[in-house]
């Protein structure tokens, strides 16, 4: 797969996670994704999952999103080191930092998602 279109896709799903666009942000996914999630008990499977995950995190920020600071393309996956930064519904601001490792399928769709960021670390600047 053309790097490109990795990077398009990258670009595609934090451009989601910043507007705060839960339909757009699971476009990003294949029906059958999976994703692998710190704040996760379990691997999420599918667009529903998917869905219930983000309406969970952004359910507690006023405005929340993160940006891509660098992307690693190798084949069909990229990985990238994020920074995530929102302000709660209690008026805190958080700042939080990870690195997620995306799966690209023939269709540009993410197969796959796996996260690496501190969740409890996010919680407790929201919680001050």
């Amino acid at each position: 797969m053309a790097p490109d279109r990795i990077h398009s896709v990258v670009a595609k799903y934090f451009a989601a996670t910043r507007a705060m666009d839960l339909e757009a942000w699971v476009a990003c996914f294949a029906e059958n994704a999976t994703s692998y999630e710190p704040a996760a008990p379990a691997p999420l499977q599918g667009h529903a999952a998917l869905r219930q995950f983000f309406l969970g995190i952004v359910g507690a920020f006023q405005k929340v999103g993160m940006t891509e600071d660098h992307v690693f393309v190798s084949s069909n996956r990229a990985a990238v080191k994020f920074t995530g930064r929102g302000i709660g519904k209690n008026g805190r601001e958080v700042v939080f930092e990870g690195i997620d490792v995306f799966e690209i399928n023939d269709r540009g769709k993410i197969q796959t998602l796996w996260g690496y960021w501190n969740p409890a670390d996010m919680m407790a600047q929201l919680q001050g």
